[in-house]
């Protein structure tokens, strides 16, 4: 299958929002692990006094984890789909929270500018069509030193960790998600997207190749241990 760019990759998450919260709530441990890429930031003071962006934040699962790990940051958080940024923004949160509607690659001109402390990418760098742009544009909107956590799913290169991701794919996935709105199409387009995106040492050497330092590459338990890794560096100082 060729995979959803762009608009019909947009479009395919604005018909998939209304059930999208209750198809990864029915992931053991989606939460979990987006809160522990969250707590891996290790932003200090509970985020007192940082700027703190969230990027892709889909429904505001990836905003609640930040807030988790870091209460009295100021998040602004950012995503191209309206349908799911409605889902988010329809939810009680904090002042300190706020929701813009930008496609990553369009964030100066939405008015989202820097320094931030801290930017936070989940589940989002595979589906852009051109990730390298958008990771050195993330480099010059943090601050020297600035953090950045990538949550992704990015094989290990190793053959049953694709074929385990494959499995849970066409067996739970994709049937669950042609019960919805919009169909089998987005998820059928997330499970190709892992297999045809990098590997996690390929992921990490983008990273490194777009300025970032050091980059560490750290697993995530479970059903998707080799499947999901949260991916930290630095902005150089």
């Amino acid at each position: 299958m060729t995979l959803l760019q762009d608009g019909a990759l947009t479009a395919a998450f604005d018909s998939a929002s209304t059930a999208y919260d209750r198809l990864v709530g029915a992931n053991p441990g989606y939460h979990r692990q987006l809160r522990r890429s969250a707590r891996r930031l290790a932003l200090p003071d509970g985020g007192e006094g940082l700027r703190v962006l969230d990027l892709g934040c889909g429904t505001g699962a990836s905003t609640a984890a930040l807030l988790a790990a870091a209460p009295h940051a100021e998040i602004t958080a950012v995503d191209a789909s309206a349908g799911m940024l409605e889902r988010a923004a329809a939810k009680e949160w904090p002042g300190n929270v706020a929701f813009v509607h930008t496609p990553a690659e369009e964030l100066e001109q939405a008015g989202v500018s820097g320094p931030f402390d801290a930017v936070f990418a989940a589940y989002l760098v595979r589906n852009l069509t051109d990730p390298d742009k958008v990771l050195n544009g993330l480099r010059g909107l943090l601050r020297p030193g600035g953090r950045l956590a990538v949550h992704e799913y990015a094989l290990s290169g190793a053959a049953r960790h694709r074929l385990v991701w494959t499995a849970v794919c066409r067996s739970v996935i994709i049937p669950a998600g042609s019960l919805g709105p919009g169909g089998a199409d987005l998820y059928r387009h997330l499970w190709r997207s892992v297999l045809e995106f990098d590997t996690a040492p390929e992921l990490a050497e983008r990273l490194t190749a777009a300025g970032f330092e050091p980059v560490r590459t750290a697993p995530l338990p479970g059903w998707e241990y080799g499947i999901l890794h949260t991916f930290l560096a630095r902005a150089p100082r």
